[in-house]
């Protein structure tokens, strides 16, 4: 099992910022990469931004840019720096981690971008 626990969203002006983080425990070998996805009111979950063990990352085309998924492999945290942030991005945003063929998802953290 692994457990992801979210923070770190919040309410943020356009053209703001907002850093999320994403804090492993548990069954922690073996992740084979971990991500954030997001789901807006009425829409599908999507993916945002993935980084792998080795440190290669995947990026959606409409988050290129703006934002920058990294992790601290000493704190098992990865983090989604987010930047220029537009009223579109407004969703939950949810961490996963994918090992040995499952998925483990965290609670989720709303982010609204609003003025």
């Amino acid at each position: 099992q692994v457990q992801l626990v979210e923070s770190g969203g919040g309410l943020v002006q356009p053209g703001g910022s907002l850093r999320l983080s994403c804090a492993a425990s548990g069954s922690i070998f073996s992740i084979a990469y971990m991500g954030w996805y997001r789901q807006a009111p009425g829409k599908q979950r999507e993916l945002v931004a993935t980084i792998t063990s080795t440190g290669s990352t995947n990026y959606a085309d409409s988050v290129k840019g703006r934002f920058t998924i990294s992790r601290d492999n000493a704190k098992n945290t990865v983090y989604l720096q987010m930047n220029s942030l537009k009223p579109e991005d407004t969703a939950v945003y949810y961490c996963k981690a994918a090992r040995l063929g499952l998925g483990y998802w965290g609670q989720g953290t709303q982010v609204t971008v609003s003025s």
